[in-house]
């Protein structure tokens, strides 16, 4: 959520986002109506109490002639005080739905829609398959059914479409590249956290995912709880309505959870395989810092989806997301696009978003700061996720379809160099 105040002070800013946004500039200007008669009821509502107030202390200094007027007034400004106070809930409670309708200012990305993307950088060397003498590129459901670790058909028997079951070898290499990402984020400073993947209402609307994007998430309506998309959601609400203690630095966690996403709207998009699918693993990175620290702890946690990559040994590129294509809560975004053979496109392994405090105010998260408190900054990034089993596959692959494992995720797999396919 916007803060208000600021927002009336400049709202050139506010409009200026939603147009990068491509997004309804009308709002800015709909929600400053709605707090300007918030403001004007209330005032009323406060002026009427106060006069109720002298005239109700009036009645037993009245004298008997003037007591049945003043009795009068007294039972008039009652009722005139109710209703004033209705209008001002009312007043308030639409002011405060516009407002919750506006997405968070957008902090340098680029303006546009979701192909106004900016390449920032390109980071390892792609392969040249024919220079190789591989005559034919196969893709990872080809590879993962070769080595017996992806199956899809019995995942749809059981559960329906674009649901999976990874198996011994593909197990394996899910549980490493996981167990690497933990031990990265540890050695950086990150709590490691195993998050729940139920969440109330009120959490998964302060983090900003009950928006346009509502119909992707998965509702119990019989327990009144969401299923969460990525731990970034339980791990926002984790101090929920506290005040966090920010002298040290920034408080980091690294949660890991299963995710889970209806996937609407993208009906036909990368069906085959893994890449799309209801429900994965996820490790997530999760900062809270002061609203002056946002923009080097967003570098830090970039650095960190870099470092991850190198060790699975990725070709990718660092893209700056454009402003139409952030999420509600994002500020600004910078995904990793890992390079995929089997398409000759790149594709995206990792998102990592500043929030500043958009997330917070809306949770309640805040620190101390001269004399008061205020709402802190959040931000969040993908540190490895399900998905790295399609890129970590194709670009590893062998010619007979044996895949060798990168050389950082050789640890995690008792020493693995290989992946065999079964005979």
């Amino acid at each position: 959520m916007i803060d208000l105040r600021a927002l009336r002070e400049n709202p050139q800013i506010a409009r200026d986002s939603q147009r990068a946004r491509g997004a309804d500039e009308a709002l800015v200007d709909q929600i400053l109506a709605a707090d300007e008669t918030r403001r004007a009821t209330l005032t009323r509502f406060e002026e009427m109490r106060a006069e109720q107030k002298r005239v109700s202390q009036s009645v037993g200094k009245a004298s008997p002639e003037e007591r049945p007027a003043v009795l009068a007034r007294a039972k008039e400004l009652s009722a005139a005080v109710k209703e004033a106070e209705a209008q001002a809930g009312a007043a308030g409670a639409e002011a405060d739905k516009l407002l919750r309708q506006l997405p968070n200012l957008v902090e340098g990305a680029p303006e546009g829609g979701e192909d106004d993307y900016v390449v920032l950088e390109h980071v390892g060397k792609i392969r040249d398959f024919a220079a190789e003498g591989v005559e034919r590129v196969r893709d990872h459901l080809e590879l993962g059914e070769g080595l017996d670790a992806i199956d899809t058909k019995r995942g749809t028997k059981v559960s329906g479409a674009r649901f999976y079951y990874l198996k011994g070898l593909g197990a394996r290499l899910e549980m490493a590249m996981l167990a690497c990402a933990q031990d990265l984020a540890l050695a950086h400073g990150f709590t490691p956290m195993i998050t729940p993947t139920l969440v109330s209402p009120q959490v998964m609307s302060g983090t900003g995912f009950l928006g346009e994007h509502s119909d992707e998430i998965y509702y119990l309506p019989a327990d009144d709880l969401y299923l969460v998309g990525t731990s970034e959601v339980a791990l926002a609400g984790y101090h929920a309505d506290e005040i966090v203690d920010l002298s040290d630095g920034p408080i980091r966690y690294s949660g890991y959870s299963s995710c889970y996403r209806r996937e609407a709207g993208s009906y036909g998009k990368d069906t085959r395989g893994i890449i799309r699918v209801h429900q994965f693993n996820k490790v997530e990175m999760f900062s809270f810092c002061r609203l002056e620290d946002a923009q080097e702890e967003h570098k830090k946690l970039l650095a960190m989806e870099q470092e991850m990559l190198a060790k699975v040994e990725l070709p990718y590129r660092v893209i700056d997301v454009a402003a139409g294509d952030l999420g509600t809560s994002a500020a600004r975004k910078f995904d990793c696009e890992a390079w995929l053979p089997s398409q000759e496109r790149y594709m995206e392994v990792t998102s990592t978003s500043s929030c500043t405090t958009f997330q917070a105010r809306r949770l309640g998260v805040r620190e101390r700061f001269e004399g008061g408190t205020r709402p802190v900054a959040t931000l969040n990034g993908t540190l490895a996720t399900t998905r790295w089993i399609v890129a970590i596959l194709e670009n590893h692959q062998l010619p007979d379809g044996s895949v060798r494992v990168p050389a950082g995720l050789r640890p995690y797999l008792g020493g693995l160099e290989v992946l065999e396919p079964k005979a």
